[in-house]
């Protein structure tokens, strides 16, 4: 629990200190990585491909601002996480159900990430551990 409290805290920071502005009931959602790399593939490459592929249609599918973040120091330090921020728990709730599994409409906007999303999976696999913050 710690880990996560230290890895969003740094989020919000490095996040706002490059013009982000947080609105009073902004909504983000903060998932913590575990990556299982394919063989003969770097983490440098996985984390390009999230960076330049993924995150893109993220944001164009969730209708939100996406962002790949890495731990520098601390209890996390060396982990990365994907930090995403809609204007409001609405637009959160748009595609996900409350207990956080996708709704119809985050199926659709899922399938249609469906050809980056089998890229990614060539080049490995993932897990999240997730925790949703509303701005105050």
């Amino acid at each position: 629990m710690k880990k996560l409290i230290l890895i969003t805290v740094l989020t919000l920071v490095a996040v706002t200190t490059y013009g982000q502005n947080f609105k009073k009931g902004n909504f983000v959602g903060f998932h913590v990585l575990t990556v299982t790399l394919n063989p003969n593939i770097t983490m440098d490459q996985f984390l390009d491909f999230w960076k330049n592929k993924l995150v893109p249609e993220q944001e164009k599918n969730y209708e939100c601002k996406a962002y790949l973040v890495k731990g520098i120091r601390g209890e996390c330090k060396d982990c990365f996480g994907v930090f995403m921020v809609w204007e409001s728990e609405a637009g959160r709730d748009k595609f996900f159900k409350p207990e956080g599994e996708l709704n119809d409409l985050g199926i659709a906007a899922s399938a249609k990430m469906k050809t980056v999303t089998d890229e990614l999976a060539k080049l490995g696999a993932y897990t999240s551990k997730y925790t949703d913050w509303v701005v105050q």
